[in-house]
């Protein structure tokens, strides 16, 4: 016996399975807010700080060797190589949170820059972009993939080819033009980047929609499982009623000399009786149709088959249920007391046979083999139903069982609310899991609402 029916679906998969790459993909998520830093959603402190190591690594890096390549290799004067440098770097440390606005800076200073080294010794060098500002640069654009829209990094990527066409026309003799790399490697950088982070907001609208699901999943199987219970109580109820019918109908026949008054009395407690029967019959109506258009509480039986009009089945048909356990291969150990079924009421009595086959039908289902004792007493207040199991024999499990609701938990915690008792499931020490479910004998009628 194992609670994993009552498991969902989207639970998380080990690590290093096939849901490793949704995780990571998730943590590329768009941030809720304009300035909240990128990877802000992510689950471990370390990753949300990596955005900020990397861009810091990249900038302290960057800026000497800025300064350094433009005052000895293009020629750029002290003042300028510092401007520059400072310019095309520290805007860098924007990025995290706010990518668009550090783009629009590091674009200007990279502009800036390319015109202001028109003037120097730029032959056989890179230009308009200097290897530095193209490291930079794609950094950046790694920052606006994986936050902006893709109306905005498409806008971005033509922005940048256009400011190196219109550079173009200013290209200096003999310099090796780096517009068209820059301009390529952009957009490939973008695209990467935009596809990761439009996965990741994917990957969280389905668990949204997953999280919604089982909710609604939940629902209608709680739904489902009180309709079942409604149908059941019908048949128990209607029987007692039917039976007040009859005995008020035929009182005056049995007690000859009645006087006038008890008669009309007796007359009106059978057409009241007749008259219940009437509105359960109808509401029975409507609960069978709704599982004939495919709304099915886990009955198990056809709709509007024979399973439906057989009497309900109590404590007395436990012995059955086991015995069909058994032939089907599941070691099941059996203790139950006399008297029991005399004792319950007509809900205890089918409460306790259904805990009983929802127990067994979930043994078979995940224990397969397993050693299951089941043990039903009963006291002056209560009934005492037991369902223990031990670990399962086999490591396939085979439906070797399939008369349960296919409910779990759900069925059994609704049917002991219904008789106002209480119920204890968890696993034992030894892999095994245990039902313990006590049904109160003597229960007000209003409680069972």
């Amino acid at each position: 016996m194992s609670d994993r029916d009552e498991a969902r679906p989207g639970a998380p998969a080990p690590a290093g399975g096939p849901r490793a790459p949704m995780r990571f993909t998730a943590v590329l998520r768009t941030p809720a807010r304009a300035a909240e830093p990128l990877f802000a959603q992510a689950p471990r402190a370390w990753q949300r700080m990596l955005p900020y190591v990397v861009v810091g690594v990249f900038v302290v890096s960057l800026l000497p060797t800025t300064i350094t390549v433009l005052t000895n290799e293009y020629g750029a004067g002290g003042g300028w190589a510092g401007a520059l440098g400072v310019t095309q770097t520290v805007p860098l440390l924007l990025a995290v949170t706010r990518p668009l606005p550090a783009w629009m800076l590091v674009l200007a200073a990279d502009t800036i820059g390319s015109v202001v080294l028109i003037a120097d010794e730029v032959a056989g060098h890179a230009w308009p972009w200097t290897p530095m500002s193209i490291v930079g640069y794609l950094l950046l654009v790694i920052c606006l993939g994986l936050r902006e829209s893709v109306r905005t990094l498409i806008g971005v990527w033509l922005v940048t080819g256009a400011v190196g066409v219109v550079l173009g026309f200013f290209e200096p003799a003999g310099v090796t033009t780096t517009s068209a790399l820059l301009f390529v490697l952009g957009g490939a950088f973008l695209a990467v980047t935009g596809a990761l982070r439009g996965l990741g907001d994917a990957q969280q609208r389905i668990a949204e929609q997953e999280s919604i699901s089982e909710a609604e999943r939940a629902r209608r199987t709680l739904l489902e499982e009180r309709a079942r219970i409604a149908r059941e109580l019908h048949d128990v109820v209607a029987h007692h009623m039917s039976v007040i019918t009859v005995q008020a109908d035929s009182a005056p026949y049995r007690l000859p000399g009645m006087p006038e008054p008890v008669q009309e009395e007796f007359a009106a407690i059978a057409a009241s009786a007749r008259e219940s029967l009437g509105e359960m019959r109808r509401l029975l109506t409507v609960l069978r149709s709704d599982r004939a258009n495919g709304g099915d509480g886990g009955g198990g039986a056809a709709p509007g088959g024979a399973g439906e009009l057989a009497p309900q089945p109590g404590i007395g048909r436990i012995q059955q249920l086991v015995e069909a356990t058994v032939r089907a291969g599941q070691p099941v150990e059996l203790s139950l007391a006399a008297g029991a079924a005399q004792a319950a009421s007509p809900a205890v009595d089918l409460s306790a046979y259904r805990i009983v086959q929802e127990a067994l039908a979930n043994v078979v289902r995940h224990a397969p083999g397993a050693e299951t004792r089941v043990s039903v007493t009963h006291d002056a207040a209560e009934v005492l139903v037991l369902v223990v199991n031990g670990p399962a024999a086999r490591d396939a499990a085979r439906a070797l069982e399939s008369s349960g609701t296919g409910h779990g938990l759900v069925g059994m915690q609704e049917r002991v609310r219904l008789t106002g008792g209480t119920l204890d499931t968890g696993p034992l020490p030894d892999g095994g899991f245990r039902v313990a479910a006590r049904l109160p004998l003597d229960h007000p009628t209003e409680d069972a609402s």
